[in-house]
């Protein structure tokens, strides 16, 4: 299930596999390139070597059409939420925040993934109105939970 507004979407699905997996799994920045449509990696930066309240990484991304990469870009985000096995949230360039929810569910753990901006003046109605870019990343967030679920239950 997946909904989508200006400036904010989200994403749920069920994983087969116990939370502290799934946690494990999000948490670590270096894999995301394994399950995200458009981040390719990750690497933490300023001394920090895992997930933490405060902890910096670097997200290597790449937005495709058409199968040909058309833009690259590297962005900072800092870690503002971490509650090992529940949520994990970093805001990306101090402007978009991605947010990951578990809960357990049967013997597996229903994830929620969700992010947010704020869509303003020009650059937001480019962002919304030419580029219907909420959609889009609603999109890659429905890709990149069923990559985790796919991955995580196949190693199960």
């Amino acid at each position: 299930m997946a909904t989508t507004t200006s400036g904010s979407g989200t994403a749920t699905t069920v994983i087969n596999r116990p939370c502290e997996v799934v946690w494990a799994s999000i948490t670590d920045v270096t894999r995301m390139g394994e399950w995200s449509p458009e981040c390719l990696g990750g690497r933490w930066v300023g001394g920090a070597d895992g997930p933490a309240a405060g902890a910096k990484f670097e997200g290597h991304n790449a937005a495709t059409i058409g199968g040909r990469t058309v833009k690259k870009w590297t962005t900072t985000s800092e870690v503002t939420v971490c509650e090992p096995g529940t949520r994990f949230e970093f805001v990306a360039e101090g402007l978009t925040t991605w947010r990951y929810d578990l809960e357990a569910s049967g013997s597996g753990t229903r994830i929620t993934e969700s992010f947010r901006y704020e869509p303003n003046g020009f650059t937001g109605f480019i962002y919304e109105t030419l580029m219907r870019r909420s959609k889009a990343m609603t999109k890659g967030i429905e890709g990149t939970l069923a990559r985790l679920k796919t991955v995580l239950e196949a190693a199960g």
